[in-house]
């Protein structure tokens, strides 16, 4: 695909896939492919290009002489950072949003107290940089240039956890982080005692001390649900 194809591709799926997560197209709902060729003027090859980045996320399903189906909700990929950003983008935000901090509490301390047995003494230093990069940035309204480093410290942990499938979930804990960013469902300075608490976090993976890392990590994630409490309710 060329570079026109490329953009034009990026165009459909950035309208269809919001549209569908949003609930625009109900489950059960039949796109039919030349249909969208008109709506969006673009080539048969560009909707089955995008048709198929649908179906990989399993929002929806092609079949002959049926046509391409929306699927429901329920069958849908949600763990897809795409899937994740389209839906922080819709209405559903405050569900989406409490649902993926329920999993951080669930996943993230029990990560942490990995970490503090399996960390590497290069992971430990990088733990300690981005804590005390997000203590730097936690003021004046940097909420961009903490975003980095909080963000990073959080792939630290559950890739120092020594567990892939902790390992794996790093870029919806990104997600998250980065849809309660832009769309301002934190306040304009981090909360300090959550800052405090990641420092705190990282000297307890650094001094292995694995009850400390979790029971830390434990109040970062009730904090942020208290925080959606509070500007999402």
């Amino acid at each position: 695909m060329d570079n026109q194809g490329r953009g034009q591709h990026a165009r459909v799926l950035a309208s269809l896939g919001p549209a569908i997560t949003a609930g625009e197209y109900p489950p059960g709902t039949v796109l039919r492919t030349d249909q969208l060729e008109e709506r969006f003027d673009v080539s048969r090859t560009v909707v089955r290009e995008v048709v198929r980045v649908l179906e990989s996320m399993h929002l929806v399903e092609s079949r002959r002489r049926v046509g391409v189906t929306v699927r429901p909700a329920d069958e849908w990929d949600v763990f897809d950072p795409q899937v994740i950003r389209w839906r922080l983008a819709g209405a559903d935000r405050p569900r989406q949003l409490r649902s993926l901090t329920a999993l951080r509490s669930a996943i993230e301390p029990a990560a942490a107290a990995l970490a503090a047995e399996h960390a590497t003494p290069e992971q430990c230093a990088e733990l300690t940089e981005h804590a005390l990069n997000m203590v730097a940035t936690s003021r004046g309204q940097q909420l961009p240039a903490y975003l980095i480093h909080d963000i990073a410290f959080h792939r630290v942990i559950l890739k120092s956890s020594g567990n892939e499938m902790f390992a794996r979930l790093g870029d919806v804990v990104a997600e998250v982080l980065t849809g309660r960013t832009e769309h301002q469902v934190m306040f304009s300075d981090p909360d300090p005692e959550a800052v405090t608490l990641h420092v705190r976090v990282a000297e307890a993976v650094r001094a292995r001390d694995a009850a400390l890392a979790e029971a830390y990590t434990r109040e970062i994630t009730v904090g942020a649900l208290r925080e959606l409490d509070i500007l999402a309710p």
